[in-house]
């Protein structure tokens, strides 16, 4: 389980396909200070598995991306050299500082428009409709891996305002019209609507 509070931008080194199977090798000093073989990294929201920790340079890690991360992710267009966003599983008895983030992307979406003010910035994303149903205002939503507030929601797009940090230390900071991201929508609402279908009629 994550939080959505990204610990570093780090760096896709390398990307090798093997078959149906993508292995990416990572830049992130952080977060290999204590990463051991099977640990789970979110990269841009995704939960990965660490193949090889500790690589050639001392600061990398190697996942392996199966064609279901492939297909519902952003990831499959990521190249060397791409900047991404990198947390490691929170510890039991670590802070929750963001939500729920089981690191299982929903689908992607796509930046709509971005409107910069003096320090933040608002960004409008595409919304499917199979996900627009457990997105609300003033809920949580993950965008690459970081937990956000969702500042305005229609049937087909919703809005996030960005504060400085997140500007200065994650991929949002320079997204653009028409890039992809990873989208993991509340897992309590996907929950709640599950349990009361029954009661639904």
């Amino acid at each position: 389980m994550f939080t959505g509070i990204v610990e570093e931008m780090g760096e896709v080194l390398a990307v090798q396909e093997s078959a149906e199977v993508v292995v990416f090798t990572v830049r992130g000093a952080l977060v290999t200070t204590d990463a051991g073989h099977g640990d789970s990294i979110a990269v841009n929201g995704v939960c990965l598995t660490v193949i090889d920790p500790d690589g050639a340079t001392g600061d990398t890690f190697r996942v392996e991306l199966v064609p279901e991360t492939l297909t519902r992710s952003s990831l499959s267009a990521v190249t060397a050299g791409t900047p991404v966003n990198l947390e490691r599983a929170v510890p039991v008895g670590g802070r929750l500082g963001g939500h729920i983030v089981q690191g299982h992307v929903d689908g992607v979406a796509t930046l709509i428009s971005r409107t910069p003010a003096e320090r933040s910035d608002e960004l409008r994303f595409s919304l499917t409709p199979d996900l627009a149903r457990y997105v609300v205002e003033k809920g949580s939503i993950t965008v690459d891996g970081v937990s956000l507030t969702v500042a305005g929601v229609s049937a087909d797009t919703f809005t996030v305002a960005l504060i400085p940090t997140t500007l200065a230390h994650t991929t949002l900071g320079f997204r653009r019209p028409g890039d992809t991201v990873n989208i993991e929508v509340d897992v309590v609402a996907k929950y709640v609507e599950r349990l009361t279908a029954g009661y639904r009629g």
